[in-house]
């Protein structure tokens, strides 16, 4: 599918719900923590101006270092404003019961008319440059002034989000310790989009691995995928499946062969909820990969208390999934 027909299609999706954004404007000056609060904030360099929340838990104290989720929207919508990240994922709920701070970074209409992050885009999928540069600035930032603990810095990205959480780790692995995608794609897909079958995942694992350089670690990663999803259709969260296998055996042993056959398959029926298949790969020596499969949802974000636009309560619990793996898998 090419850029140009998925990005077709994002506008239709997403152009209702423009309507409904109100455009978070401005960025406040950053106050002193304080627990149980949400705190705007910016982060500005020769790359741009990113204005950005931090949700503090009531537990949060300066003498304890605590974990950091960063939440990246998609299409359509904002961080923390109208239909948000905030709202769509409840991560400040999980947040206050776990202790860990959320971080909500959003888009510029200035950078992109519809808010989608532009994870398609070459001047955006680079280390120290463009969206990657300010919200890995961003993260930097809020370690720093939370005294959060740097080996525990986790992102999970929805939709063009979903790209920018797997940019994120392909660019910084050094500083991420876990991504997660939900209806995302691979890295450097747009290497691909117009010839599928002749740049396959193992071409883009090398430029994942070549994005990475020296600080080449496999970051451990959850990939989330609706089978009725019309906007980011299912192969590409097989294509990401298989370049982060492949680029893991490139990291161990500088060769892309690799078994894909998955350690786990479990088949999940809730009562009165949608089916899903979990299917895990726990290769000796690299990362972790979670992939889900849910039957029945499309391009949304699923949770039995997600709220906005673009979410599906009947899917399995996306935020819960999320910081279980994320929680249990600090950078090392």
């Amino acid at each position: 599918m090419s850029r140009r027909r998925i990005a077709g299609r994002l506008a239709a999706v997403f152009a209702g719900a423009l309507v409904l954004v109100g455009v978070v404007a401005g960025t406040a000056a950053a106050r002193n923590p304080g627990a149980g609060t949400d705190h705007l904030s910016s982060y500005s360099s020769a790359e741009g101006h990113l204005a950005y929340q931090v949700h503090v838990p009531p537990s949060w104290r300066p003498d304890r270092s605590m974990p950091v989720m960063v939440a990246i929207h998609g299409c359509g919508m904002t961080g923390y404003g109208l239909n948000s990240m905030k709202s769509m994922t409840r991560f400040d709920d999980l947040a206050d019961r776990e202790g860990f701070l959320v971080v909500y970074p959003t888009q510029s209409l200035l950078r992109n008319g519809f808010l989608c992050w532009n994870s398609l885009s070459p001047d955006h999928q680079d280390r120290d440059r463009g969206e990657p540069e300010l919200i890995a600035g961003a993260i930097r930032q809020v370690v720093e002034r939370y005294g959060a603990d740097p080996t525990r810095v986790h992102v999970a990205g929805a939709s063009s989000g979903a790209g920018t959480a797997v940019i994120l780790a392909a660019t910084y692995p050094d500083l991420i310790a876990t991504a997660t995608s939900v209806a995302g794609g691979e890295y450097r897909f747009h290497r691909a989009e117009h010839d599928l079958d002749t740049v396959t995942p193992v071409d883009t694992a090398y430029l994942a691995l070549e994005a990475m350089g020296p600080r080449a670690r496999q970051v451990p990663l959850i990939v989330v995928q609706g089978d009725q999803d019309d906007v980011v259709p299912p192969f590409m969260a097989e294509r990401l499946v298989r370049q982060w296998l492949v680029l893991g055996a490139l990291i161990e042993t500088g060769q892309p062969d690799v078994d894909t056959t998955p350690d786990e398959v479990e088949r999940v029926e809730p009562p009165g909820a949608y089916p899903y298949t979990r299917t895990s790969h726990r290769v000796p020596g690299q990362a972790s990969i979670d992939s889900y499969l849910v039957e029945g949802m499309g391009h949304t974000w699923s949770g039995p208390r997600a709220s906005g636009t673009f979410t599906d309560r009947a899917g399995p619990d996306l935020t819960s999934i999320i910081w279980e793996f994320a929680s249990e898998r600090p950078l090392r």
